[in-house]
């Protein structure tokens, strides 16, 4: 059986918006691709994130902050920057990966209240479900 293509996600943290995509991806093409995530400079998993994630019906309360791996960076055959820091500090990928950014506000960095801080995060989780779906075109999956 042939390995599925790897989606490699990757922000700053790996705190929020590359731990929402990771969740996206498997959930919606988990038979088709494997999803991974991971920062540059890793913390832990934002609460919010998870919250807003299932809300949606998808769990990430599973999934950790990684540091990025340079061996599954060469074995993807898409790599994703989810922030402006991440896609100027990844590491060179090989030719044969192909790189996309995707600049997304930091939900973490929302002024307000619970519930302000919250819609961030679920307008963020939004635009990436958007993306996600683009994926199989991207990847000409069947």
């Amino acid at each position: 059986m042939q390995e599925l293509p790897l989606v490699y996600f990757l922000c700053t943290g790996n705190a929020c918006r590359s731990q929402m995509a990771e969740g996206w991806a498997s959930a919606l093409f988990g038979d088709r691709l494997q999803a991974k995530s991971a920062g540059v400079e890793p913390t832990a998993l934002d609460p919010r994130a998870t919250a807003a994630m299932a809300e949606a019906g998808v769990d990430i309360s599973a999934q950790v902050a990684k540091a990025i791996d340079p061996l599954t960076l060469h074995q993807a055959a898409l790599v994703i920057t989810l922030c402006d820091d991440a896609d100027q500090r990844c590491p060179l990928t090989p030719p044969e990966v192909r790189r996309l950014h995707w600049p997304l506000p930091d939900p973490a960095s929302a002024e307000g209240g619970g519930g302000e801080a919250l819609e961030a995060f679920r307008q963020v989780r939004d635009e990436l479900k958007r993306k996600i779906l683009t994926l199989p075109q991207l990847l000409e999956l069947p």
